[in-house]
């Protein structure tokens, strides 16, 4: 299964640290963010993405293009050109980068995946969010739900949208930021035919918008309660924040570290 990770935002809230790259690109420990939720779905064996590109996302294609490079030991003869490796790091990861515009939308960016998806089901995410979600557990909820979506409800300290979820774990509405409830938290499960409610003018959709609202009119969103660590990275303080518990070896989200 394929994962779609949006990284075409500006992330101005962010100040400087975005004025020369993409805010998926800004680093969590030496790391960029991106590569953290990357590593997350590949702890639980999913290792094949759709990076969503727009604002500066030739920063993220030079990022992948240099990988190897990057994080390689390696020792070069200047007199001949001669590389030699020493120590590999590298990722089990197949990336495919898809510029989809400096100002389109969410659900514009999505659509303009479809011809990389196919016919099949696909995860989603945002490419500024990190939790110790259990991808596996995630995929299987939404497989036991039989719905169209399955979105990831988590319940941080009130800043986000709502949503209202029935005894059968069936979001019945989809609202834009009351506090103190469930939010969506991104991490997505999608049937193929979560496309096909996004509809004409794609390129001006928020994803969050139409679709999901349209979705969860028709009984078909789902959701999986996560009621452990998630945290976006919306402002600085954010970026402090997941760097400081980085580097204090006490970061959830880091399966790959225990």
């Amino acid at each position: 299964m394929q994962t779609l990770i949006l990284a075409g935002g500006a992330g101005t809230r962010l100040g400087e640290e975005t004025r020369y790259i993409p805010k998926p690109m800004v680093e969590i420990g030496g790391y960029p963010i991106l590569w953290h939720i990357m590593k997350i779905y590949s702890y639980f064996g999913y290792n094949d993405f759709i990076v969503l590109t727009g604002y500066q996302g030739h920063v993220i294609k030079e990022y992948f293009l240099n990988y190897y490079s990057r994080y390689s030991d390696m020792t070069i003869d200047l007199s001949n050109n001669d590389v030699q490796i020493h120590k590999m790091r590298s990722e089990p990861w197949r990336v495919t980068m898809l510029y989809t515009g400096l100002n389109t939308f969410t659900a514009g960016r999505i659509k303009r995946a479809k011809e990389y998806i196919g016919n099949e089901p696909f995860m989603l995410t945002y490419g500024d969010g990190v939790a110790d979600i259990d991808i596996g557990k995630l995929v299987e909820s939404h497989a036991k739900s039989g719905k169209t979506v399955t979105l990831t409800a988590v319940q941080p300290e009130g800043r986000f949208g709502a949503l209202d979820i029935d005894t059968d774990g069936i979001i019945t509405q989809f609202q834009e930021k009351p506090s103190d409830a469930w939010i969506n938290g991104g991490f997505f499960v999608c049937e193929n035919k979560a496309l096909d409610y996004i509809g004409e003018n794609a390129d001006n959709m928020m994803w969050e918008h139409a679709p999901l609202q349209s979705i969860a009119k028709d009984g078909e969103l789902h959701a999986y309660k996560h009621a452990g660590f998630w945290h976006p990275m919306d402002m600085l303080k954010d970026k402090n924040d997941l760097t400081e518990m980085w580097h204090a070896h006490r970061a959830p989200w880091a399966f790959w570290q225990t």
